[in-house]
């Protein structure tokens, strides 16, 4: 198999044109070619006048593929095509006694949990929140009712918080054994469109995640392994500074030599839990700011000029940084082309926002979490939980601003820019449920934080035309941007100081979306099978 790359075709192209490029690049007659698949697709618009171009690498099977070789042998663009299929670091010969427990069922638990029943091992998983479906209507109970349920959720539940996203599906992370790879292979079969293999930034939406997790859950369940949902961990069962087990809310106890711990970033009972049980943490950076919301139409002529609205394109997104003079960065996080704000609280008395999209990224808005970073050392210098505790503090103030009623404290960024509180809405429509109350929001977040963001508007609108215009939304608060500590572990993907608990994923600080929580639960999953099989 061979990896053509850099194979350029225009934006309108005939599928039949595809075929024809390969044979032309390669000067071969049509029926040397005998299959190829595309490997990626990509665009570049950063000239928005000039023609745009869609840019292909394709995996090429063809006639005399030794000959052709050694003809373009100075040819860069074409090679031998790396080899990425997954292989199992062991298989249980047989049903084995003891079976490792999976804390947390999103996109890092699912992985970890499929990949050890793939290995025979069949492991049972422990989810405090409810199945999708009945997951779905309690998240829709805050958005349309105001009725919030602590343990039933935008961030617990079968899925994680990544189901109510835009199903982002690429990631920043080293990747050298192809773990992402397989994570896009096994959401295909789950129901994926096949797309998601090849395009540049492939995306699937909530409504298309609903039913793929279900699949996956069936497959787990089908090779062995069990699923219990409103089962939480409320303690650890520790023996010499090893694990041998958990204790669920309801007393009950399950013993197992190995625990990953895929909880997400949203769990704090559970890390609270943790520290006052000595397993090792380190308060660690994030990121507080708001939601932004334009027209997607804008968004779409700033970043695609001419070519705004073409159907093979779909609405554009972007991506912003800016290094303000106070030293802090304020940046473009979880961007949701044609999407909406939603709730994103799961507890009490608290206002949190986040980015949703569905697959046909249709919605009039585009948005964006505005955030700026931090760090423990300059902001919460006070321990592994600190992080936690700020993040509740700013929430439970967002709550007050917001009319202490699930709304979220809002201004138009004109009025944000000039300091002065908002008093009615402009062009853009808030996407964000149950509702907005227009406030100032410099009340809502550090002096510093105001101060950069205001710096940072008209700077991005210098790279987005409309980015800073008046009537753009800001929606608070986004203050779960990441994890605020880590539960370290050592290269044997262990906590440092309690063998056989294997901390993953984006609670524990290893990952950070939805691709790289279920590459780093299938690095878990292969450690904790080493460990149980002794490979």
């Amino acid at each position: 198999m061979l990896r053509i790359t850099e194979l350029k075709l225009p934006l309108d192209h005939t599928d039949e044109a595809l075929r024809h490029a390969i044979v032309q690049r390669l000067a071969i007659a049509d029926a040397e070619l005998l299959s190829f698949s595309i490997f990626k697709r990509s665009y570049d618009a950063r000239k928005k006048n000039s023609e745009l171009l869609f840019i292909y690498a394709v995996d090429v099977e063809v006639a005399h593929e030794t000959a052709l070789l050694e003809r373009f042998a100075n040819d860069h663009n074409l090679v031998v095509a790396p080899d990425m299929t997954y292989r199992f670091v062991g298989h249980a010969p047989a049903p084995m006694g003891q079976r490792p427990l999976v804390v947390g069922f999103g996109p890092c638990g699912i992985f970890a949990a499929l990949l050890l029943a793939q290995m025979g091992l069949r492991p049972i998983v422990l989810e405090r929140g409810k199945e999708v479906r009945q997951r779905t209507k309690d998240t829709w109970g805050l958005w349309r009712k105001a009725e919030l349920n602590p343990e039933s959720n935008v961030q617990f539940g079968e899925g994680g918080a990544g189901t109510f996203s835009d199903g982002k599906l690429y990631s920043q992370i080293r990747d050298p054994q192809h773990h992402g790879r397989k994570v896009l292979e096994e959401f295909v079969k789950a129901g994926a469109p096949e797309e998601i293999l090849y395009v540049n930034k492939p995306h699937i939406g909530t409504f298309r995640l609903t039913g793929m997790v279900e699949n996956m859950r069936q497959q787990i369940i089908a090779l062995g392994g069990e699923v219990r949902f409103e089962s939480k961990v409320t303690d650890l069962l520790i023996e010499n500074d090893r694990i041998r087990g958990v204790q669920l809310g309801n007393g009950e106890q399950l013993m197992a030599n190995q625990v990953v711990l895929a909880l997400g970033h949203s769990a704090r009972d559970t890390f609270r839990m943790l520290h006052a049980r000595g397993v090792y943490m380190e308060a660690k950076p994030f990121s507080v700011g708001f939601r932004i919301e334009h027209p997607q139409s804008v968004i779409d002529k700033a970043r695609l000029g001419k070519y705004a609205g073409h159907p093979k394109l779909g609405a554009a997104d972007y991506k912003l940084v800016y290094h303000a003079s106070n030293g802090r960065s304020v940046y473009s996080f979880c961007m949701c082309p044609g999407g909406t704000v939603v709730a994103a609280t799961s507890e009490p008395g608290r206002v949190v926002t986040n980015g949703m999209s569905q697959y046909s990224r249709n919605e009039r808005n585009a948005n964006s979490g505005l955030v700026v970073g931090i760090s423990p050392e300059q902001d919460y210098p006070g321990g592994p939980l600190a992080g936690i505790e700020l993040q509740e503090q700013l929430e439970t103030t967002a709550y007050l601003l917001g009319g202490s009623s699930y709304h979220a404290p809002g201004q138009l960024v004109g009025d944000f820019m000039a300091g002065r509180a908002s008093t009615h809405l402009g062009s853009v429509e808030p996407s964000y449920k149950p509702g907005v109350a227009l406030i100032d929001l410099a009340a809502s977040l550090p002096a510093f934080a105001i101060e950069a963001i205001r710096e940072a508007l008209p700077a991005f609108d210098r790279q987005i035309k409309g980015y800073s215009m008046h009537d753009a939304v800001l929606t608070g608060l986004e203050t779960r941007t990441s994890s605020p500590l880590r539960i370290t572990r050592n290269e044997h993907f262990q906590s440092l100081n309690l063998k056989g608990l294997f901390p993953a994923g984006e609670g524990a600080g290893y990952a950070g979306g939805i691709l790289s929580a279920g590459v780093d639960g299938i690095r878990v999953a292969e450690a904790v099978a080493r460990d149980l099989l002794g490979v």
